[in-house]
């Protein structure tokens, strides 16, 4: 089984990406093969517009450091975003990630991308309400839905504004490590 797993938060040791760590160590230790991708790390640019994967080519024309991400993910059985919430949303680096990902679609919005694929969004946030931006998923899920991903699950953990304050929360990081070992099983 192949993993991609995209981090969009720009903390390299924040709450999202400690629970995307303990879904890739529980999935490796179980025999996935993972790759990993900080785009806060990288240089590249969001959806342009152009078109070009409409009319010209097969897949996103930018030559960028995104490139390589997006091959991945035609690649993967299961995509992993993880992404802190800021602003009510997902971080601007997996945001214009995300956009990028519209190279998938052909022109009349059939999807490129193999069938049957599984995701994992994860999301930190630092406001405790639960109700408080519990739609980021299912807006992001419906694109996952239309791309052909046949399993699209959430883990969430809100309340979490520190860097760390997640490692205090058992029942987020045995989901991630449960619903790892119901997808590499």
């Amino acid at each position: 089984m192949k993993i991609t797993a995209i981090f969009g938060s720009p903390r390299k040791t924040g709450n999202s990406s400690t629970i995307a760590n303990r879904f890739l160590d529980t999935a490796r230790d179980l025999g996935a093969e993972t790759r990993l991708f900080t785009l806060n790390d990288m240089d590249f640019k969001g959806c342009q517009g152009c078109g070009a994967c409409k009319s010209k080519v097969d897949h996103c024309v930018l030559e960028d450091d995104l490139a390589e991400v997006l091959q991945s993910i035609h690649q993967a059985d299961v995509l992993v975003l993880a992404s802190s919430v800021y602003f009510g949303d997902i971080s601007g680096q997996l945001k214009s990630c995300f956009d990028r990902t519209y190279s998938f679609f052909n022109a009349d919005f059939s999807c490129r991308l193999k069938r049957g694929k599984k995701s994992v969004f994860i999301l930190a946030q630092g406001h405790p309400d639960e109700n408080a931006f519990a739609d980021i998923h299912s807006r992001y899920e419906r694109w996952l839905s239309m791309f052909g991903f046949s399993q699209n699950h959430l883990i969430r953990a809100v309340g979490v504004r520190e860097i760390g304050d997640v490692r205090n929360r058992k029942d987020v990081l045995q989901q991630a490590e449960s619903i790892a070992r119901s997808l590499v099983a």
